[in-house]
């Protein structure tokens, strides 16, 4: 049995007529006689009735007809369906995120994904440190990640999406928010938040080599994993951090955010599995990679500076 022979069985059902049938298929009315006969054959029984001026349908063909709709549609659901993955339109995407970018970038790409990409379900995981997103990368946790370098980048393909300046987060009050721009320097007796170290953050690794330069080792107080407890402990007043400038659209109160003199900076870099060619997920980097063009002058980019929270 194939699929024209369901084909052919359906328009002789609908039509109850084999010429009309024929004529529907665009066939000479024999052969189409000789498949309906070899499909009955084929079952065992008969599915339809023949009189000299129409077509009826036995109570076996009337079931099988109900099957024979089903089979065919969905046999046409999944050739759609593959046109639409092979297209990039279908597909589920799992997007990771380091925190700064959860606040910043994330938002205006989920949307433009869903206006560009309805047919992808788009879902994320934000806040997580780089090396929580290459683990994840490589068991197919996620499908995209937004991270910083430096990274460990064997099996994954990277590309910087923007650089984005470093400032500075104080407690609101603190006799820094006075200042138009803060030197490093000017840090070198505060009490530090960072993101947790050991490994787990590109970030931390940044900041505590600049510090350096600048001539002093940091007092680090306090370890955390999200942005937004580092921004909270900061407007509890329990340090001060370096951030990417985008950390300044997250409006917490009593944390207050000003400029780093110089142009100390980070890099905000997109990464995938290196044999990951998924329609949809190259679809979804080209609208990530345009948003990011539009927006290069918005908050973040060295361009930009910061505002106070």
């Amino acid at each position: 049995m194939e699929l024209r022979h369901l084909r052919y069985f359906v328009a002789v059902a609908e039509e109850r007529h084999f010429g009309r049938a024929a004529a529907r298929l665009h066939m000479a009315q024999p052969p189409l006689s000789q498949q309906i006969r070899q499909l009955e054959g084929e079952l065992g029984l008969r599915l339809l009735r023949r009189t000299t001026r129409r077509v009826e349908l036995t109570a076996a063909g009337e079931a099988y007809l109900v099957r024979a709709r089903e089979i065919l549609s969905a046999v046409a659901v999944a050739g759609l369906e593959a046109q639409r993955v092979a297209a990039g339109s279908q597909g589920r995407l799992v997007i990771g995120c380091v925190g700064s970018a959860t606040y910043s970038l994330l938002p205006p790409l989920v949307r433009k994904l869903h206006e560009e990409l309805p047919g992808v379900e788009v879902a994320v995981q934000g806040e997580m440190l780089a090396p929580a997103q290459v683990a994840a990368l490589h068991a197919g946790q996620i499908d995209l990640a937004l991270l910083r370098r430096p990274v460990d980048e064997a099996g994954l393909r990277l590309e910087t999406l923007r650089a984005e300046r470093l400032i500075v987060a104080v407690p609101d009050g603190h006799p820094l928010v006075s200042r138009k721009r803060v030197r490093l320097r000017d840090l070198a007796d505060e009490d530090f938040v960072m993101h947790a170290g050991g490994g787990r953050s590109a970030l931390q690794g940044t900041v505590l080599a600049l510090c350096r330069e600048a001539g002093f080792e940091p007092r680090v107080r306090h370890e955390v994993a999200e942005t937004s407890t580092l921004v909270t402990f900061v407007a509890a007043g329990l340090g001060v951090a370096l951030v990417p400038a985008p950390v300044a659209e997250l409006r917490v109160p009593g944390a207050a955010y000003r400029p780093l003199t110089g142009r100390a900076q980070v890099e905000l870099v997109v990464g995938t599995r290196a044999d990951d060619d998924a329609p949809h997920l190259l679809r979804a980097l080209d609208v990530l990679t345009a948003l990011v063009r539009r927006s290069h002058r918005g908050p973040g980019s060295p361009d930009a500076g910061s505002r106070p929270a």
